[in-house]
C-alpha cells in the first residue's frame, strides 16, 4: 500500500466559499464530506484541513496556485486512488479539480 496525498484546487478559496454559502449550503457540504469519508474510512489516512495561501519563500513567484485543501489516503494504486475519488464533494463543484501525489518512501526517513 502506498500513500497519496490529495491537494484540492479551486477558483476561490475555502474562506471565500463559506462567506458567500447559505447556512442550508454549508450544511450541505459537510454532510457531502462526511459521507465521502464514511465511505473511503478504510483509505483514508487523514482528512486533511481547508487551506489558504499566506505567503511566499524562496525563488520564483508567490503566486496562488489555487490549492485549497488535503486529504491524504492509502491505496494500493493510482487507479484505486480514482475509484476511491469518485463521488467526492470537492469534484462537484464546477471548475474544482485535485492533484494526487504519491509519497516516496526515502531511506532512513
Amino acid at each position: 500500500m502506498s500513500k497519496f496525498m490529495i491537494l484540492y484546487r479551486a477558483a476561490t478559496n475555502p474562506a471565500e466559499q463559506m462567506a458567500n454559502a447559505t447556512p442550508e449550503q454549508i450544511a450541505a457540504s459537510g454532510e457531502a464530506w462526511r459521507a465521502w469519508a464514511t465511505r473511503v474510512g478504510y483509505a483514508l489516512v487523514e482528512l486533511g484541513a481547508p487551506l489558504a495561501h499566506t505567503t511566499h519563500v524562496g525563488p520564483g513567484s508567490p503566486e496562488n496556485d489555487g490549492v485549497c485543501g488535503f486529504s491524504v489516503i492509502e491505496a494500493g494504486s493510482a487507479d484505486e486512488v480514482d475509484t476511491i475519488l469518485v463521488g467526492h464533494p470537492h469534484l462537484a463543484i464546477e471548475g474544482n479539480s485535485v492533484e494526487v501525489l504519491e509519497y516516496i518512501p526515502v531511506a532512513g526517513m
